[in-house]
């Protein structure tokens, strides 16, 4: 951790050649995901961005150790754990847009204003279509009893999509009745947890297991590839709480030297126009109501989403953490 505050404040000490319509984003979204997007807008504004992608905890850390001398005017991450992690450190500007609450469902929102959800991301059961019938499936809750001993695949409880889920988990159900499931979970594992959803969708399509706990997006990548994919997905909670939906998402650093130039970005990645690219780009549901998916997510048909606010995620993850440990997931 030292070597990385030092090498963040030697760069920010070295400071970065910029032109005066120019923005710059530190990301956790990949190259692919936001290089068509941002083209885009420079096209429209003149206003060019530049950007720096690393995971998310290394972003926050750069953003924490260069302080007021950041250059960095935007924040972006895959997770809204994260981006709660970058508010409640004070790293993120409160920032009231009419625009963005029109755009985006307060659900989706911070409630201080210091981030945006731009798109949502769907965790949910995928199952094989060789082996399971969608009516052998109902709840998340479901996959911990022992009909589905040695049939269940997971992805590693170190991932920040597994902590969220576990997390508003923990919101909906408590934590007793959270821990409980978690260890039918474990208890039902048919292999190690994996280390990405692809590799899970994978196992399923091999035989390796049945059921699994994955992004949506990543299923939508491999059916591109591969229309007769064995697997497809399964809604769980259509009577309850209904689907757990994470979201990538965006804040304006505090320090940003550009505050009203990286909150007209900002509103415009909530536009019809940037929303649809969302959805094209990575087979992800915009956070904009009203706007299409990818033809290969709409054939899933649609769901019933939790409307548990996702600030929950962030608030609750350092006990989603401790209650995965307990319950033995890996």
């Amino acid at each position: 951790m030292r070597l990385l505050v030092t090498a963040a404040l030697l760069l920010a000490a070295s400071g970065i050649v910029r032109g005066a319509d120019e923005l710059i984003v530190y990301s956790e979204r990949q190259e692919p995901l936001i290089k068509p997007m941002f083209d885009t807008y420079t096209a429209e504004t003149g206003v060019k961005i530049r950007y720096l992608t690393d995971s998310a905890p290394v972003l926050i850390e750069r953003l924490a150790a260069e302080g007021e001398a950041t250059r960095a005017d935007l924040f972006m991450s895959v997770d809204a754990g994260n981006l709660w992690q970058a508010a409640e450190r004070g790293l993120l500007a409160k920032t009231s847009s009419p625009v963005i609450d029109a755009a985006i469902p307060s659900n989706l929102r911070d409630p201080d204003g210091q981030w945006v959800s731009l798109s949502l991301r769907a965790r949910t059961i995928v199952y094989s279509t060789e082996r399971v019938k969608a009516t052998d499936l109902s709840t998340y809750e479901q996959l911990a009893e022992p009909v589905w001993k040695g049939r269940l695949c997971l992805r590693s409880s170190k991932k920040v999509y597994n902590q969220s889920l576990t997390a508003t988990m923990i919101a909906r159900l408590g934590a007793e009745k959270t821990e409980d499931v978690l260890r039918g979970w474990v208890a039902n594992l048919a292999a190690p947890p994996f280390a990405d959803d692809t590799q899970l969708i994978n196992a399923i399509a091999a035989g390796q297991c049945d059921v699994g706990l994955v992004n949506t997006y990543y299923l939508g990548r491999l059916i591109k590839n591969d229309a007769d994919l064995p697997v497809t997905v399964f809604w769980p909670n259509q009577n309850d709480a209904g689907v757990h939906v994470n979201v990538s998402g965006a804040g304006i650093t505090k320090h940003s030297k550009h505050k009203e130039q990286a909150q007209k970005l900002l509103e415009w990645l909530a536009s019809d126009e940037a929303q649809d690219e969302f959805a094209r780009l990575n087979f992800e549901f915009p956070a904009k109501p009203g706007i299409g998916v990818d033809p290969i997510v709409a054939a899933w048909s649609t769901f019933k989403a939790d409307p548990v606010n996702v600030v929950e995620a962030g608030r609750r993850q350092a006990d989603a953490v401790k209650l995965m440990d307990r319950a033995g997931w890996k």
